[in-house]
């Protein structure tokens, strides 16, 4: 038989698989295992926003849907983004997709071609690394050191800029650090990226989920300059406790945005016509319980926070956003725990989980490989009993 797509086999599974199918192993076979892989929000879907789902399916709205969305959706998004974060986009310029996931892929196939370079900052959620290679581009990783705060500088990134670079994958909040760049600090990664000709792909889900009083800016909000080469990634699978519902969605000038909407009408389609409804109701509806889940992330962070800090061996920077921790291993590194050498993140998360009987999510797949990010998407009991037990794991 003739080969498989060279561009296909290069892609590799989620380094984050074999912990968590042994979590579930374990978890199915009775063992008390307490997961903090969690990237979703451990709240309920609210009640309005799943009564527009059920009214959709009365209402026999059960068909297929314009491939960008259907109208009321586009302009949802377009009054969500002018109220929170003050950009002005029109319906025509909203491509919605399955899931924000899904916006990325339509993004990157709507900029890249084989060969072409973007620039990611690591740590970097592990996807945006197969994903580049999925175009055929070349993934460029610039290192945002801990003692950095988990961010790039304009220095960093104007050295990694090639004749090949065609753009800047941006995700703030960030996913796994937390971190969150500033106005000033976006200005001047931006200005580079205009100086150079880059596109910007920013992708801000989790920008609803910010802490200690902190504004959050949208990339797109630093001027028109910025703006016309920058496709926003957002969705509702964070902010409303819709992981599964899978819409998500991109903003961006309308050439993009028509390039995408192409992309995704030979493809895959438009989202689910049910779940369009519900995250119209989601972007436009009432907007209380992000605040009630956000506050609730913030008390869990602090807790977290300052309880892993008390803790021989390992430590962590508070984050500022989105709800991850990267808890630093590097003081373990070479040590023998329970029998197990640990040399990276991946050791020490097999150890943990088959000794503490915790999961957590080693980072060497998010360019980290001395950290394991925990998610604080969980309740502060179990957040307590999980650093109980790394305590006792360490004790041991």
């Amino acid at each position: 038989m003739k080969e498989l797509s060279q561009l296909a086999s290069i892609v590799r599974a989620s380094t984050t698989l074999a912990i968590d199918a042994m979590f579930k192993q374990m978890k199915s076979d009775g063992v008390d295992v307490i997961g903090f892989g969690a990237g979703e929000p451990d709240f309920h879907t609210p009640d309005n926003i799943k009564e527009a789902g059920h009214a959709a399916i009365r209402d026999n709205f059960t068909c297929y849907t314009p491939t960008a969305g259907i109208p009321e959706l586009r302009k949802a998004a377009c009054v969500r983004l002018r109220e929170d974060c003050g950009l002005d986009y029109a319906p025509a310029q909203i491509v919605m997709a399955s899931g924000a996931k899904h916006a990325l892929y339509a993004a990157l196939h709507a900029l890249l071609d084989p060969g072409d370079e973007v620039i990611i900052p690591a740590p970097f959620w592990v996807t945006y690394f197969e994903m580049v290679r999925m175009m055929g581009a070349v993934p460029v990783i610039v290192k945002a050191e801990e003692s950095a705060g988990f961010k790039i500088t304009p220095g960093q990134l104007a050295a990694a800029v090639t004749p090949r670079t065609k753009a800047v994958l941006l995700n703030n909040p960030s996913n796994p650090t937390g971190m969150v760049y500033g106005r000033e600090e976006l200005r001047a990664l931006a200005d580079v990226c205009v100086a150079d000709d880059l596109y910007i792909v920013a992708d801000e889900i989790y920008y609803r989920l910010v802490y200690d009083g902190r504004p959050f800016t949208s990339v797109a909000a630093l001027g028109e300059d910025v703006k016309e080469r920058t496709i926003l990634i957002n969705g509702v699978s964070k902010s409303y406790a819709m992981t599964g519902w899978r819409v998500g969605y991109a903003a961006a000038p309308e050439p993009i945005a028509k390039v995408m909407s192409n992309y995704l009408s030979h493809s895959t389609g438009a989202p689910c016509s049910i779940a369009q409804k519900a995250a119209a109701e989601a972007l436009a509806g009432p907007q209380d319980t992000i605040e009630e889940m956000r506050k609730a992330f913030e008390q869990r962070r602090d807790h977290l926070v300052e309880r892993m800090n008390a803790i021989p061996g390992v430590s962590c920077l508070k984050p500022e956003g989105a709800f991850y921790v990267m808890m630093n291993l590097r003081e373990l590194l070479g040590k023998t725990i329970h029998g197990a050498v640990i040399h990276n993140a991946d050791d020490f998360a097999d150890a943990f989980l088959k000794h503490g009987l915790v999961a957590t999510v080693p980072c060497t797949g998010f360019g980290a490989q001395d950290f394991v990010r925990w998610s604080y998407a969980t309740s502060m009991e179990n957040i307590d009993e999980g650093l109980d037990r790394l305590e006792k794991f360490l004790a041991e």
